[in-house]
């Protein structure tokens, strides 16, 4: 619903799920045509780019790189191949610790629901992840084609895509003409402009132990936040909890962290470190974070202390 304020500006809201996850397009606007029309636009776009990246359709360009890894190169669209390469890179800063590629990494090695009494060994994990290698992607430059170099290998965009996708919808948006806005994928958001009273957009930092309790807050405008947390899926054996995110180079559940929240001018770059860096560590992950220009983050350890990076101001 939109809300009213003084100077006439209004913020229309429209909520879609899509590329599985839950989308929320903000705009400030003082007609209302003209802001929904502009939002129809936004989800369009996040749809265009969901039928690249999903690997739920048989024809998409993403399953078709799958399909035929460690057999033959497969040409696709530029973004594609662009995306691709952005999250390589981001694999050789991490030391691949960001990785999107996959192997046998599935429900049979990990089922984070309350039936999973205990942890794989040490060694059936680490079989399970043989396929994991972001060095065995390989991209050739003069036609835009990708191949895995083993069969079996799979890539997919979990941890970078929706991040992707809102800073195109955003700057689609602006191209548009819209001044003022939120792209909100299920948590990973990017701003620009202000509130339609004037005020910067801000927003309020979960606790882990309780997502309804805001410990701090954020002036977020023009600017994009993700966060990554072990109290949104787990499981609990021998009275320990067990993080989803997985090591890539272990296969085992990462620990220490509960929650990682980057900042960063672009969706994408703080959708993919916000993983990495509860792989890595408080102390690698916020080494990493000050070397690296225009990002910030908050982290909370197991035991909720908090840490932050060299550039970070709470409210």
């Amino acid at each position: 619903m939109p809300t009213l304020v003084s100077n006439q500006l209004l913020e229309f809201r429209r909520s879609e799920k899509l590329m599985g996850n839950h989308f929320e397009i903000t705009v400030v606007a003082g007609d209302a045509s003209w802001a929904e029309e502009k939002i129809e636009l936004a989800i369009a776009e996040i749809r265009r780019i969901e039928q690249l990246l999903t690997t739920f359709r048989e024809d998409s360009q993403t399953n078709e790189i799958n399909r035929l890894a460690g057999i033959s190169a497969v040409a696709v669209d530029k973004e594609v191949f662009e995306l691709i390469r952005r999250s390589l890179r981001i694999s050789a800063i991490t030391d691949g610790a960001f990785d999107i590629t996959y192997g046998s990494i599935d429900k049979r090695l990990w089922n984070f629901d309350q039936h999973m009494t205990a942890l794989p060994d040490a060694e059936t994990a680490l079989a399970m992840v043989r396929l994991i290698d972001y060095r065995k992607v390989m991209l050739n430059e003069n036609d835009h084609s990708v191949m895995l170099q083993e069969k079996g290998m799979r890539i997919g965009f979990g941890g970078i895509g929706k991040g992707y996708a809102a800073d195109m919808a955003k700057a689609l948006l602006v191209k548009e003409g819209v001044t003022s806005g939120i792209v909100n994928a299920s948590g990973d958001l990017i701003t620009w402009g202000q509130q339609a009273n004037g005020q910067p957009w801000t927003i309020g930092i979960a606790h882990p132990d309780n997502a309804a309790y805001a410990f701090s807050s954020l002036n977020i405008s023009n600017m994009a936040i993700a966060t990554s947390g072990n109290y949104e899926k787990y499981a609990i054996i021998d009275g320990r909890r067990y993080s989803h995110t997985i090591n890539p180079v272990t296969g085992l559940p990462v620990s220490g962290i509960k929650s990682v929240t980057i900042i960063s001018p672009y969706a994408e770059l703080a959708d993919a470190m916000a993983t990495p860096v509860m792989v890595m560590g408080v102390k690698a992950g916020i080494s990493l974070i000050n070397q690296v220009d225009h990002l910030a983050c908050i982290l909370i350890d197991d035991n909720n202390k908090i840490y932050t990076s060299n550039n970070i101001r709470l409210l």
